[in-house]
């Protein structure tokens, strides 16, 4: 770590016990729950596995951390945009996830695109009577796709901050998605803040990340909540926030980089670290992710998400 207590090796990602030897001659038992943590990701399906559940699910593994997947819709997708979206049945999706919680024991939640209102209704439901903690779910508010088709109905908007951002601990917008949510025009860095904090006030208790893709330089912004960070103050006042500096990368590999952050950011709540170190960290990863990525496709490629491995 570096003098903030920043993580700081790319080694350091995961926190906690080390990967153990198995004899594959002896019988083998189930390793307890909180031996290997099991996380579930709520998100679309992009059959390039640039993004969506396809990319969460490698983020975890990367992590070392078990992953789980309710799929909120189809796409028909690449690296080239999205052609179609088919959202999934609401029943269907309500009864993957009551299966799901039902076997394991769930860690922490990262939820992704949406598309409907009703499948924001169900996902709503499903987190009222979840045991998860509200600090270890992360919302990812995909409304846009980056090509500009939309993910996330009106209706569904309307829903998602009525009914979904009280159940969250975490919300991950871009700028343009930090607009949408408060009605605020952010034309640069100056208007972050502001907007960040009226988005926060809305919902209390709520930390806020602004991932600045499209700033210059990249910063990310985190507005944590009251009782995260070491010296806050209790209730749900917030302090001055914290700006999180960035490079830009020379690359096309850019496609999912918003899923990757809120997917690695949970993978680090998990462990426990304080708000600025997960947000640090799992910058940190998405940094790596970009830069070890090798050509992929026509388009924006996506990262690569197991680049650890490379270095074994």
């Amino acid at each position: 770590m570096d003098g903030k207590g920043y993580v700081t090796d790319v080694q350091l990602f995961v926190q906690g016990n080390p990967r153990r030897q198995t004899d594959l001659n002896q019988p083998q038992t189930t390793i307890p729950e909180p031996d290997r943590p099991v996380v579930l990701t709520i998100a679309g399906f992009d059959p390039s596995a640039g993004a969506g559940v396809t990319a969460d699910l490698k983020v975890f593994a990367a992590h070392r951390l078990y992953g789980l997947a309710a799929i909120t819709a189809l796409t028909v997708q690449s690296t080239q945009g999205v052609r179609r979206v088919c959202p999934a049945d609401p029943g269907f999706l309500a009864e993957t996830l009551d299966c799901l919680s039902d076997d394991r024991i769930i860690t922490g939640i990262k939820i992704g695109m949406l598309a409907t209102e009703a499948v924001v209704a169900v996902v709503a439901r499903f987190l009222a009577s979840s045991a998860v903690p509200r600090e270890r779910i992360v919302l990812d508010p995909i409304i846009r796709s980056s090509s500009g088709r939309e993910l996330l109905d009106a209706a569904g908007l309307v829903r998602l901050q009525s009914q979904l951002l009280p159940l969250v601990g975490w919300i991950t917008p871009n700028l343009d998605e930090l607009a949408q949510l408060t009605g605020i025009g952010i034309p640069g860095r100056a208007s972050v803040s502001s907007a960040a904090r009226q988005l926060a006030a809305r919902y209390p208790g709520l930390n806020v990340v602004v991932t600045g893709g499209h700033l210059d330089p990249p910063d990310d912004f985190l507005l944590a909540a009251a009782g995260t960070e070491p010296g806050a103050a209790d209730g749900t006042e917030y302090g001055a926030g914290h700006w999180f500096p960035g490079q830009r990368i020379d690359t096309t590999a850019t496609h999912g980089t918003g899923c990757t952050f809120s997917s690695a950011l949970l993978c680090q709540l998990v462990t426990g670290v304080s708000a600025s170190n997960a947000v640090a960290a799992a910058k940190q990863y998405v940094r790596h992710a970009m830069a070890n990525a090798y050509p992929i496709g026509k388009g924006r490629g996506p990262l690569h998400h197991l680049y650890i491995l490379d270095k074994k």
